[in-house]
Protein backbone atom coordinates (compact mmCIF):
# COMPACT_ATOMS: atom_id res chain seq x y z
CA UNK A 1 0.00 0.00 0.00
CA UNK A 2 2.86 2.39 0.80
CA UNK A 3 4.42 1.89 -2.62
CA UNK A 4 1.05 2.27 -4.34
CA UNK A 5 0.30 5.49 -2.44
CA UNK A 6 3.68 6.94 -3.35
CA UNK A 7 3.27 5.99 -7.00
CA UNK A 8 -0.24 7.44 -7.08
CA UNK A 9 0.97 10.69 -5.53
CA UNK A 10 3.81 10.98 -8.06
CA UNK A 11 1.58 10.34 -11.08
CA UNK A 12 -1.17 12.72 -9.96
CA UNK A 13 1.38 15.42 -9.15
CA UNK A 14 2.97 15.06 -12.58
CA UNK A 15 -0.41 14.96 -14.35
CA UNK A 16 -1.79 18.13 -12.79
CA UNK A 17 -5.19 17.45 -14.35
CA UNK A 18 -7.77 14.92 -13.12
CA UNK A 19 -6.91 11.31 -14.04
CA UNK A 20 -9.59 8.58 -14.37
CA UNK A 21 -9.37 5.72 -11.86
CA UNK A 22 -9.67 3.24 -14.73
CA UNK A 23 -6.63 4.70 -16.46
CA UNK A 24 -4.61 4.55 -13.24
CA UNK A 25 -5.70 0.95 -12.72
CA UNK A 26 -4.44 -0.06 -16.16
CA UNK A 27 -1.16 1.83 -15.80
CA UNK A 28 -0.43 0.39 -12.34
CA UNK A 29 -1.66 -3.10 -13.26
CA UNK A 30 -3.91 -3.23 -10.18
CA UNK A 31 -7.67 -3.28 -9.69
CA UNK A 32 -9.75 -0.08 -9.50
CA UNK A 33 -10.58 -1.06 -5.91
CA UNK A 34 -6.88 -1.00 -5.02
CA UNK A 35 -6.53 2.44 -6.57
CA UNK A 36 -9.55 3.62 -4.57
CA UNK A 37 -8.06 2.27 -1.32
CA UNK A 38 -4.68 3.87 -2.00
CA UNK A 39 -6.36 7.17 -2.88
CA UNK A 40 -8.38 7.14 0.33
CA UNK A 41 -5.26 6.38 2.38
CA UNK A 42 -3.31 9.14 0.62
CA UNK A 43 -6.11 11.65 1.21
CA UNK A 44 -6.20 10.72 4.91
CA UNK A 45 -2.41 11.10 5.16
CA UNK A 46 -2.55 14.58 3.65
CA UNK A 47 -5.29 15.65 6.08
CA UNK A 48 -3.76 14.08 9.17
CA UNK A 49 -0.26 15.39 8.53
CA UNK A 50 -1.44 18.87 7.60
CA UNK A 51 0.39 18.71 4.29
CA UNK A 52 0.24 21.42 1.66
CA UNK A 53 -1.57 19.26 -0.88
CA UNK A 54 -4.95 17.54 -0.89
CA UNK A 55 -6.33 14.72 -3.01
CA UNK A 56 -9.64 15.46 -4.69
CA UNK A 57 -12.11 13.00 -6.15
CA UNK A 58 -14.37 14.22 -8.96
CA UNK A 59 -16.77 11.49 -10.06
CA UNK A 60 -14.41 8.74 -11.31
CA UNK A 61 -11.31 10.96 -11.51
CA UNK A 62 -8.56 11.89 -9.03
CA UNK A 63 -6.47 15.05 -8.80
CA UNK A 64 -3.95 16.67 -6.45
CA UNK A 65 -4.39 20.31 -5.52
CA UNK A 66 -3.05 22.77 -2.96
CA UNK A 67 -4.61 22.86 0.49
CA UNK A 68 -7.21 25.62 0.95
CA UNK A 69 -5.50 26.39 4.29
CA UNK A 70 -2.68 28.05 2.34
CA UNK A 71 -4.84 29.86 -0.24
CA UNK A 72 -3.97 33.36 1.01
CA UNK A 73 -0.24 32.59 1.11
CA UNK A 74 -0.34 31.12 -2.40
CA UNK A 75 -2.21 34.18 -3.67
CA UNK A 76 0.30 36.53 -2.00
CA UNK A 77 3.35 34.62 -3.21
CA UNK A 78 2.16 34.25 -6.79
CA UNK A 79 0.71 37.76 -6.82
CA UNK A 80 -2.69 36.50 -7.81
CA UNK A 81 -5.78 38.55 -7.02
CA UNK A 82 -8.52 36.50 -5.40
CA UNK A 83 -11.32 36.45 -7.99
CA UNK A 84 -14.81 37.51 -6.90
CA UNK A 85 -17.79 35.21 -7.00
CA UNK A 86 -20.15 34.72 -9.91
CA UNK A 87 -23.05 37.07 -10.43
CA UNK A 88 -26.49 36.02 -9.22
CA UNK A 89 -27.60 35.42 -12.83
CA UNK A 90 -24.61 33.17 -13.49
CA UNK A 91 -25.14 31.22 -10.27
CA UNK A 92 -28.80 30.70 -11.11
CA UNK A 93 -27.95 29.44 -14.60
CA UNK A 94 -25.21 27.21 -13.22
CA UNK A 95 -27.63 25.71 -10.69
CA UNK A 96 -30.17 24.89 -13.42
CA UNK A 97 -27.48 23.12 -15.44
CA UNK A 98 -26.07 21.30 -12.41
CA UNK A 99 -29.43 19.87 -11.36
CA UNK A 100 -30.98 19.18 -14.76
CA UNK A 101 -27.96 18.26 -16.92
CA UNK A 102 -27.55 17.59 -19.71
CA UNK A 103 -29.80 20.48 -20.66
CA UNK A 104 -30.25 22.80 -23.65
CA UNK A 105 -30.13 26.58 -23.51
CA UNK A 106 -33.82 26.69 -24.45
CA UNK A 107 -34.72 24.71 -21.32
CA UNK A 108 -32.52 26.96 -19.18
CA UNK A 109 -34.26 30.05 -20.54
CA UNK A 110 -37.69 28.50 -20.03
CA UNK A 111 -36.91 27.81 -16.38
CA UNK A 112 -35.34 31.20 -15.74
CA UNK A 113 -37.76 33.22 -17.85
CA UNK A 114 -35.01 35.33 -19.44
CA UNK A 115 -32.48 35.11 -22.27
CA UNK A 116 -29.41 33.26 -20.96
CA UNK A 117 -27.16 33.14 -24.01
CA UNK A 118 -24.56 35.52 -22.54
CA UNK A 119 -24.50 33.72 -19.19
CA UNK A 120 -24.16 30.27 -20.75
CA UNK A 121 -21.27 31.48 -22.90
CA UNK A 122 -19.61 33.08 -19.89
CA UNK A 123 -19.87 29.91 -17.81
CA UNK A 124 -18.47 27.91 -20.70
CA UNK A 125 -15.49 30.28 -21.03
CA UNK A 126 -14.77 29.87 -17.31
CA UNK A 127 -14.69 26.09 -17.71
CA UNK A 128 -17.60 25.46 -15.35
CA UNK A 129 -19.82 23.95 -18.06
CA UNK A 130 -19.11 22.30 -21.41
CA UNK A 131 -21.04 20.88 -24.38
CA UNK A 132 -22.25 17.35 -23.71
CA UNK A 133 -23.58 16.28 -27.08
CA UNK A 134 -26.68 17.31 -28.99
CA UNK A 135 -30.37 16.68 -28.40
CA UNK A 136 -32.05 14.41 -30.93
CA UNK A 137 -34.59 17.03 -31.94
CA UNK A 138 -35.09 19.48 -34.83
CA UNK A 139 -32.05 21.72 -35.07
CA UNK A 140 -30.06 19.35 -32.81
CA UNK A 141 -29.50 21.94 -30.03
CA UNK A 142 -26.38 21.65 -27.88
CA UNK A 143 -26.68 20.01 -24.49
CA UNK A 144 -24.66 21.46 -21.60
CA UNK A 145 -23.31 19.78 -18.46
CA UNK A 146 -21.02 20.75 -15.60
CA UNK A 147 -17.28 19.98 -15.60
CA UNK A 148 -14.64 18.70 -13.19
CA UNK A 149 -13.87 22.31 -12.32
CA UNK A 150 -17.46 22.78 -11.18
CA UNK A 151 -17.14 19.84 -8.79
CA UNK A 152 -13.87 21.22 -7.49
CA UNK A 153 -15.08 24.74 -6.75
CA UNK A 154 -18.24 23.37 -5.14
CA UNK A 155 -16.15 21.10 -2.93
CA UNK A 156 -17.95 17.88 -3.86
CA UNK A 157 -16.76 14.61 -5.36
CA UNK A 158 -19.88 13.86 -7.38
CA UNK A 159 -23.15 15.50 -8.34
CA UNK A 160 -25.15 13.40 -5.90
CA UNK A 161 -23.49 15.33 -3.05
CA UNK A 162 -25.12 18.62 -4.10
CA UNK A 163 -27.87 19.90 -1.78
CA UNK A 164 -31.34 18.65 -2.74
CA UNK A 165 -33.28 20.99 -4.99
CA UNK A 166 -37.05 21.57 -4.54
CA UNK A 167 -39.27 20.66 -7.46
CA UNK A 168 -39.28 23.50 -9.99
CA UNK A 169 -41.95 23.78 -12.65
CA UNK A 170 -41.39 26.25 -15.50
CA UNK A 171 -40.63 29.75 -14.17
CA UNK A 172 -42.72 29.33 -11.01
CA UNK A 173 -39.90 28.01 -8.87
CA UNK A 174 -37.31 30.76 -9.36
CA UNK A 175 -37.38 31.78 -5.69
CA UNK A 176 -36.86 28.16 -4.61
CA UNK A 177 -34.00 27.94 -7.09
CA UNK A 178 -32.39 31.04 -5.62
CA UNK A 179 -32.58 29.52 -2.13
CA UNK A 180 -30.89 26.38 -3.36
CA UNK A 181 -28.17 28.50 -4.96
CA UNK A 182 -27.59 30.15 -1.59
CA UNK A 183 -27.14 26.68 -0.09
CA UNK A 184 -24.63 25.90 -2.81
CA UNK A 185 -22.69 29.03 -1.90
CA UNK A 186 -22.56 27.98 1.75
CA UNK A 187 -21.06 24.63 0.75
CA UNK A 188 -18.28 26.04 -1.43
CA UNK A 189 -14.60 25.40 -0.72
CA UNK A 190 -12.60 28.08 1.10
CA UNK A 191 -10.25 28.26 -1.89
CA UNK A 192 -12.92 29.58 -4.21
CA UNK A 193 -12.06 29.88 -7.89
CA UNK A 194 -15.31 31.19 -9.38
CA UNK A 195 -15.08 34.34 -11.43
CA UNK A 196 -17.33 37.28 -12.06
CA UNK A 197 -17.44 39.94 -14.71
CA UNK A 198 -19.54 42.90 -15.68
CA UNK A 199 -22.38 41.71 -17.85
CA UNK A 200 -23.77 43.73 -20.76
CA UNK A 201 -26.92 45.77 -20.41
CA UNK A 202 -29.15 42.83 -21.32
CA UNK A 203 -27.75 40.82 -18.44
CA UNK A 204 -28.18 43.73 -16.02
CA UNK A 205 -31.85 43.88 -16.96
CA UNK A 206 -32.02 40.15 -16.39
CA UNK A 207 -30.71 40.64 -12.85
CA UNK A 208 -33.50 43.10 -12.12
Amino acid sequence: MTDLKSALEAVLFAAGDPVPVGRLSLAFAVTPEEIESAAMALAEDCEREGRGIRLLRMEDRLQLCSSPDFASLITKTLEQRRPPMLSAAALETLAVIAYYQPVTRAVIEKMRGVDSSYTVSSLQEKGLIAPAGRLEAPGRPTLFATTDLFLRVMGVSELSELPPLPEVQGTEGVEQLRKSIARLQNNEEPQQTLFSEDAPAAEEQEEA
